[in-house]
């Protein structure tokens, strides 16, 4: 190989020097924002990330006001469920206001107030055109980035949300944001888990759980005409928060418990149950709740392999069980104009507002329930 000669090479003037600083001064930056990202197990961070934007014509960018700690955040937070990617953004329960849109978005503008479903949806697939928006194929669940793939969450300052027009939600005028918040999810559950259900007026309704999506299955269920609900749960706060809200409080740990609803229900049982805890042992006492030809309803995410009851306990029992992810964009067209109306103080599901900065604390909070933690709002 050649040698080169230093002597041959054109030495830059100390001005030519001068410019290619200042055009490296001058060069565009990556746009970052702050966000709450996975870091393992018990271990959420506040970070500056890269800034989303419209990737897609069907995209926008909301620029997010608020957002919410779910249950369901808990299950990769305590590593339930596994596989989501260190620095994935986390959360899917936001409200924020459209600061960008894509070429072939029609039903939203820049200045819209908004409010997301957990999961995305088209709006035009076989599963979306029934009603089952949570099963759309095209859908992905905010705040799961797995092996690079999928959708940061809510938890930021700013979110992309994908298929836009049939996602979104606008915030009807004079709903408060933090009520309107719950539409996308723990509302829209509990009204989905009542609907499984399929109650029917002068009914006996228990409910397991009494954390917000609990709550918002008991307004559901007395909507829907149930005579009594029951609401089952081990902390008193959280029963004290129910009972305000119509329904019955029992103290799950209460070896009476039982007798108390067979005693309502002249020995048989509840003629619904709703199960909103989702954990093994919420699915068992549904079961010893309910009456022979009952219907349990199961809103609450497992993570158990198998049920708390066999096949033949079901089969003894003639009993209807339901479950499944709520198709929240779908109910939304039903539980956003319920708090258009005003009608309940769903803010008082929030037991904690907190800034970002809190975040870890708030996660901590939710998980062990302390300090009467039933729910944790964010502010950006």
């Amino acid at each position: 190989m050649q040698e080169l000669d230093s002597r041959a090479i054109p030495q830059a003037s100390p001005q030519k020097a001068i410019n290619v600083i200042i055009f490296l001064i001058d060069a565009p930056t990556m746009r970052t924002m702050r966000a709450i990202t996975f870091r393992g197990i018990r271990d959420v961070a506040l970070q500056e990330i890269a800034e989303p934007s419209v990737r897609d014509a069907h995209d926008v960018v909301v620029r997010v006001q608020l957002a919410a700690i779910c249950g369901s955040d808990l299950h990769p937070y305590l590593g339930r469920e596994t596989g989501i990617d260190v620095g994935t953004v986390m959360g899917h329960e936001f409200l924020g206001e459209v600061i960008a849109i894509g070429s072939g978005v029609e039903q939203f503008h820049v200045g819209d107030r908004v409010v997301s479903p957990f999961t995305t949806s088209c709006g035009a697939c076989f599963y979306c055109e029934r009603g089952l928006t949570a099963r759309c194929v095209h859908g992905e669940l905010f705040g799961w980035v797995q092996d690079g793939r999928g959708l940061h969450g809510g938890q930021a300052e700013f979110v992309r949300v994908p298929l836009a027009d049939a996602t979104l939600v606008k915030v009807p005028a004079g709903a408060l944001d933090e009520e309107a918040l719950l539409a996308g999810d723990v509302l829209s559950t509990g009204f989905f888990c009542a609907r499984l259900g399929d109650i029917e007026p002068g009914q006996v309704v228990a409910v397991i759980g009494a954390g917000p999506v609990g709550i918002c299955a008991a307004i559901a269920a007395k909507q829907l005409g149930a005579a009594r609900v029951f609401s089952l749960d081990l902390e008193l706060a959280r029963l004290s928060l129910a009972a305000s809200f119509g329904a019955e409080p029992i103290l799950a740990s209460d070896t009476k418990a039982l007798a108390q609803i067979r005693d309502a229900t002249s020995g048989r049982g509840a003629d619904v149950v709703l199960e909103c805890v989702g954990s093994e042992h919420a699915t068992r006492s549904a079961f010893d709740l309910a009456r022979p030809g009952a219907t349990i309803a199961a809103a609450g995410v497992h993570c158990e392999r198998h049920f708390a009851f066999s096949p033949g306990e079901a089969y003894d029992k003639n009993l209807t069980y339901r479950a499944g992810r709520c198709s929240a964009r779908k109910m939304m067209d039903e539980t956003m104009p319920l708090i258009a109306s005003r009608r309940f103080e769903l803010g008082a599901l929030f037991s904690h507002r907190m800034a970002f900065e809190e975040a870890a604390r708030g996660y901590e909070l939710f998980e062990k329930r302390l300090d009467g933690c039933t729910k944790v709002l964010l502010t950006p």
